[in-house]
């Protein structure tokens, strides 16, 4: 049976992102990973048109629509934004293009419990009914690249000193009160401090460090130092990071002797979200948000 120019696009561009996940360790962001494939990847006229529905590049709608597959088959993981290869994943990239691609169709089959067509109409706007489910859920999740893309891309344009506002805004929605922000200059390794109540009289005494650096990973040395600056046996130290924490960051703060947290970007923008209604209106405009409600599945 010959193949639906789909399902060629679909082996192809699948098979470029398992790659491209590996070399990168294995973790990417979804739309880097879609900038790889864009530059390192030939595509005709057909595969790069764009669709008047959606706006999107049709061997891109193809590509998130089959990563649906390759998420249930256990190939793939997401996670706000970021894409993420399996160990499974991994393996399979030996299986080659195609057999990767039928591998992960298949093991969907059987998660779903029910029977799809063996070949996928050649334009995805133009799935049956029974990929109708597929469909929608591969559009949500090109629309959740892009919502959290631009969050990111938001708070990337931001100053040191604006991100540390958003910082402090956010304690402020959680509770916490501010006894003091940093000013310009050195800081000692502390940039806010705050407590559980109006005037600091209960404890924890919270001291919090914050680095702007969203393309870079905060090392464990940099957790040992915010360490050295809880001075009071009820000290607790919270880091935050515009951008992520090495694995020897976590461990050293897993072990440490001191309670220190640590809020990367993901965790910070899901708080941000969290907290969003419980800020008031100048809080929010430092990073405003716009919620929209898609009908959801019991998947």
């Amino acid at each position: 049976m010959s193949k639906s120019k789909s399902q060629q696009i679909a082996e192809k561009t699948i098979y470029a992102a398992f790659k491209i996940l590996k070399e990168a360790g294995g973790e990417m962001r979804g739309k880097d990973v879609v900038d790889k494939i864009r530059e390192t990847t030939v595509f005709d006229e057909y595969e790069s048109h764009r669709y008047e529905k959606t706006g999107y590049i049709r061997w891109e709608s193809i590509m998130h629509f089959y990563t649906i597959d390759c998420m249930k088959a256990g190939f793939l993981r997401k996670n706000k934004g970021i894409w993420i290869l399996t160990e499974e994943g991994e393996k399979a990239i030996k299986l080659g293009p195609e057999k990767l691609l039928t591998t992960a169709t298949k093991l969907y089959r059987e998660w779903e419990g029910k029977r799809k067509k063996e070949t996928v109409e050649a334009d995805i706007e133009d799935f049956n009914e029974e990929d109708s489910s597929q469909v929608q859920k591969s559009i949500i999740s090109q629309y959740e690249d892009e919502a959290f893309n631009g969050i990111r891309n938001y708070i990337i344009s931001k100053n040191a000193y604006e991100f540390q506002d958003l910082v402090a805004a956010l304690l402020r929605a959680m509770g916490y009160y501010i006894s003091e922000i940093a000013q310009r200059g050195p800081d000692g390794g502390i940039d806010i401090i705050a407590y559980t109540d109006p005037l600091g009289t209960r404890q924890p005494r919270i001291i919090v460090q914050v680095k702007h650096r969203p393309n870079d990973s905060v090392s464990s040395d940099e957790v040992q130092k915010l360490a050295g600056t809880l001075k009071r046996n009820t000290d607790v130290g919270i880091f935050v990071t515009s951008g992520n924490f090495s694995k020897p960051a976590i461990k050293e703060a897993r072990e440490s002797r001191e309670h220190i947290e640590l809020i990367d970007f993901n965790r910070f923008t899901s708080l941000w979200q969290e907290y969003y209604i419980k800020m008031d209106d100048e809080q929010k405009n430092l990073l405003p948000l716009h919620p929209i409600y898609f009908l959801g599945s019991n998947d």
